[in-house]
């Protein structure tokens, strides 16, 4: 083995030194303006990520929360309106279905994708299941075949989960253009920002509009409000940024899908690796592994210099905020919905996938690994 060296999971400031120039001279350029919400820098990178996923509209919103919450809130589905949601993923999906009064039922993943399972949704709808909000977990985009089939047969509405598949296809076809698409610009995504926003795909006019005045205030027109509405919009800043960004979206996922193939082919077997399907093109956000030694694992690689992550180390379940509102609700805990999302958060290791990494870098990691399997 090497020397040690010390290999970050991320660093914000090494990942957005490229742009540094440009997101500079942008900003300067919007201090002259004296215009910072909703104005022209807003509606352009609106206008280009449109036509970088391929929908009619895109609008951009304050997070990637309230781009999952509010297109559940403005169907004004019934109180109590069951949504189906994968059993393993990031607090913020739950969190979306509970702020919006909704009911989340839990789908167990795929044990390969480890994205919701196709095979088990339509034991769970009932006739009180109104919506599913699936999860392109990881950056690996859902099998989009087989949901639509269950969207179009049961007549739900669909919202896709896209805060971590930015620029991510199922069959060429983006992830975030089969429903309503909800991205999250947190800054450690593919296309992050440098603080928090958001953005929804949609497909038709009629929510298009009704979700831009629900984005302010519930208002087209200054001081006529439709609708109760939030207050929940991208900032000229952060807009501006992102649109700098937008255009090294795609090189920025080819290096990751190039970090990734040296990982799927130098990590020993004894390391359950994400899986690779024709279908799907993958932009690795995160490099998600299974380890039956997880922390011991993890731990090995910090004492030889490698930080590593754990996407999600508690199971929507087990947070004492869902087991809460169940409890207060006199909903049934789904304890056997989500036995295999427990072991993925007792097993998940994201080792590190970033532009700021080279190749040396991760086959640097996949050695150390070998070594300890």
């Amino acid at each position: 083995m090497s020397a040690i060296r010390t290999i970050e999971y991320e660093n914000l400031k090494l990942l957005n030194a490229p742009f540094q120039q440009d997101y500079e001279e942008v900003f300067h350029r919007m201090l002259e303006t004296g215009w910072f919400i909703l104005g022209k820098e807003t509606a352009a990178f609106e206008k280009a990520f449109a036509s970088y996923l391929g929908v009619p509209y895109f609008l951009g919103v304050a997070s990637g929360l309230d781009a999952l919450e509010l297109p559940l809130k403005i169907a004004d589905f019934p109180a109590g309106s069951e949504v189906i949601v994968p059993s393993n993923t990031y607090i913020a999906t739950i969190n979306a279905v509970l702020n919006a009064g909704l009911k989340p039922v839990f789908v167990e993943p795929d044990p390969e994708t480890l994205n919701i399972n196709p095979q088990l949704i339509e034991a769970k709808i009932t006739e009180k299941t109104k919506a599913i909000m699936i999860v392109h977990l990881y950056g690996k985009s859902c099998d989009m075949d087989a949901i639509m089939a269950i969207v179009n047969q049961y007549k739900l509405l669909l919202i896709e989960d896209c805060a971590q598949s930015h620029g991510a296809r199922w069959n060429g076809r983006m992830t975030g253009s089969f429903g309503i698409g909800a991205f999250s610009f947190y800054p450690t995504k593919n296309l992050g920002a440098l603080g928090d926003a958001g953005g929804i795909a949609i497909q038709d006019e009629e929510t298009y509009h009704k979700l831009k005045a629900w984005r302010n205030y519930g208002s087209h027109v200054k001081y006529q409000n439709e609708f109760i509405g939030a207050n929940s919009r991208l900032d000229e800043i952060q807009a501006a940024f992102l649109h700098i960004k937008l255009k090294h979206l795609d090189p920025i996922n080819n290096h990751k899908r190039q970090l990734a193939n040296i990982y799927n082919a130098e990590l020993p077997e004894t390391v359950l690796k994400p899986v690779r399907q024709a279908e799907a093109f993958d932009v690795f956000h995160i490099y998600a592994i299974r380890h039956p030694k997880r922390d011991e694992l993890r731990q090995y690689l910090l004492d030889n210099g490698v930080k590593t992550e754990i996407h999600y180390p508690i199971a929507p379940v087990d947070q004492q905020s869902i087991r809460h509102i169940y409890q207060k609700k006199g909903w049934a805990l789904p304890e056997g919905d989500s036995l295999l999302a427990r072991e993925i958060a007792a097993t998940e290791l994201s080792l590190p996938v970033s532009t700021i990494h080279n190749e040396s870098d991760i086959r640097y990691i996949c050695a150390l690994i070998q070594n300890f399997s």
